[in-house]
Formats: structure tokens, C-alpha cells, sequence
């Protein structure tokens, strides 16, 4: 019979839409409940079984929540390696390359002893590096098309520790005090109260434009207004360009608005201000900040965190 090892399931921080290589992932899933796990691993065996896959075999899934129910989608199935395969092979300390040629050239599978069951007592996270400095008129909202350049890894105990090593890796030192500035679009302004009143918390201070700041205001929070651009200075870039601003969270929709707000992506970059431009990007990195006002970091050799090396 024919068998079937998942060398891991990574799940993205940036929801469907950003390019998957421009997404930072985690190993193993930080917020997938048990069963959508399950349902992906069952339909992983199926689909290599019918597709008579002789090596390896990588699958990209979306999950969507629909009604009271979460519902797993198949975008695409690719018979052969990606680019995540180091960095698989790196947090669950499996060769899987190297076992993958093996088995091509003709090795059974089972003769490896694989556990796709074992449960892992760290987290990975894969972080995209991008080359936005060195292109001036580039925008940094991410979108379908891949923009990264290259990829980092951080490994820790918990995935806010994890995130927050993936950031310092990629150049993105992450603040644990100051001020931050938040301007999101809509369908996020839940979502950005639940982390500024996380940051407020923690002891930021908290400027937003117009519709966020009211949004925020309204829910009891303690916001300064500031102008956006077009409504003249002094206003959010402004701010930044003064060194005022700490951390940016910016989401927002539709060609007007994109332009409208390219202004505050960019000098968010030039000026080294950490920026967010998804709501989940910016929840792992409040997590990860609160892992950094807790304590210093630990830093442990690669072969430190496996008891097993295949």
C-alpha cells in the first residue's frame, strides 16, 4: 500500500489575497482548531494518493469562516517542492529533501520511520524580507504579486516569541514604548480596537486619522487626532517624519485610498517605523511586542530544539 508522510502544515499570518511567498508562516499552526488541521491532513493523504505522487508534493489551502462553520479550500496542488522546504525541514528538524530524492530514486517510505504525529515543543516563523529601501517609487502593500526577496527564520518557545525573532531578522525592530499611529480601513476598525486597547495597555500612546480615531474614541479609548495628508499640516507623515511615531498599522481598499495613503507607507519605511499593512501581520506583532516588554530573548544552536534527527 502506499504511504503518506505530511512533513508539516504551515499556516500564513497574512490572509489569502497576499502572495504566499510574501507571507510570514508558522510551523505549526498558531490558530487553525483541531478539526480544520485534521480535515487538511485527510485531504493532504487523499490528494497525494490520487495524484500517485512520488516524492514531493506541496498543497496551499484557504480557510474560510462561513456561517457557524470553518470551511477548507483547495487553490492548488503542486507535485513537486517549494520554497518552504528548507524552512519545513529547519523547524521540524526532517531532511525532507534529502528523503524525497531518496524516495524518487526508489526507497520505500516506510523505511524512514516518520511520525507526522509528533508534536513539536517549539515554534518556526518564516518571515519575507523585501527590498523596498533600494526601490524608491515601490509601494508596500502587499498583494498577489510576490515583492519579497528573501526570507528569514526566528524559532522560539511560544510564536510571539517566534515572531518577534522572524522581525528582528528581517531588520524590523519592533518597539516597547512610544507611540503608535493607526488608520485602517472599515471592515478593520474591530480589529484595530482590540489591539490598540492591547497597546494602550501596555502603555503606548495612540494617534489615528479621522474615522479611526473617532471609531476608537467611541470605544473608549484615549486617541489623539491627527490630519491625513490631503487635510493639510500638520498631519500622520508629519508625525513620522519627526521620529513622533513608533509602529504604523495601515490597512486599507480601492485605488483612491491606496494612493491617498502612500504617503504613510513610505515614510514609515525611509524613517525605519515598523509597518503593517494586514490586520493579522499587526495582531502577531503586538503579541510579539508583549513577548519583548517580558523579557530578553533566548538564542539556542538550531540542533538545541530536536531530540531526533532524520
Amino acid at each position: 500500500s502506499q504511504q503518506v508522510v505530511m512533513a508539516g502544515i504551515m499556516e500564513h499570518i497574512e490572509e489569502a489575497g497576499v502572495h504566499s511567498g510574501d507571507s510570514a508562516c508558522v510551523i505549526p499552526p498558531y490558530s487553525l482548531p483541531g478539526p480544520v488541521i485534521q480535515e487538511i491532513r485527510e485531504a493532504t493523504h487523499a490528494l497525494a494518493r490520487a495524484l500517485k505522487v512520488v516524492g514531493l508534493m506541496n498543497v496551499q489551502y484557504a480557510v474560510k469562516r462561513e456561517g457557524g462553520r470553518m470551511v477548507v479550500y483547495v487553490l492548488e496542488v503542486n507535485p513537486r517542492a517549494s520554497r518552504t522546504v528548507p524552512f519545513v525541514a529547519k523547524a521540524t528538524g526532517v531532511q525532507v529533501a534529502k528523503i524525497a530524492a531518496r524516495i524518487m530514486a526508489g526507497e520505500k517510505l516506510k523505511s524512514f520511520d516518520l511520525d507526522e504525529d509528533r508534536v513539536l515543543a517549539h515554534v518556526s516563523v518564516k518571515e519575507a524580507v523585501f527590498p523596498f529601501s533600494r526601490f524608491p517609487g515601490v509601494d508596500i502593500i502587499l498583494g498577489p504579486e510576490m515583492k519579497s526577496t528573501g526570507e528569514v527564520m526566528g524559532i522560539g518557545a511560544t510564536f510571539a516569541e517566534a515572531f518577534a525573532k522572524s522581525q528582528l531578522g528581517a531588520g524590523t525592530m519592533l518597539p516597547v514604548d512610544g507611540c503608535v499611529f493607526i488608520s485602517v480601513k472599515d471592515g478593520d476598525k474591530n480589529a484595530a480596537a482590540a489591539l490598540a486597547r492591547r497597546l494602550y495597555g501596555l502603555g503606548f500612546h495612540l494617534l489615528a486619522t479621522g474615522g479611526t480615531a473617532k471609531f476608537l474614541a467611541d470605544k473608549g479609548l484615549d486617541v489623539k487626532r491627527v490630519n491625513k495628508v490631503l487635510e493639510g499640516s500638520p498631519h500622520c507623515v508629519d508625525a513620522i517624519l519627526l521620529g513622533d511615531v513608533k509602529l504604523v498599522i495601515n490597512t486599507t481598499e480601492g485605488a483612491q485610498a491606496i494612493a491617498d495613503s502612500y504617503s504613510i507607507r513610505r515614510s514609515a519605511l525611509t524613517n525605519n517605523v515598523p509597518h503593517y499593512t494586514t490586520m493579522t501581520g499587526a495582531a502577531a506583532a503586538v503579541d510579539a511586542i508583549n513577548a519583548l516588554r517580558q523579557g530578553s530573548l533566548d538564542v539556542a544552536p538550531l540542533q538545541a530544539y530536536f531530540d531526533t534527527s532524520y
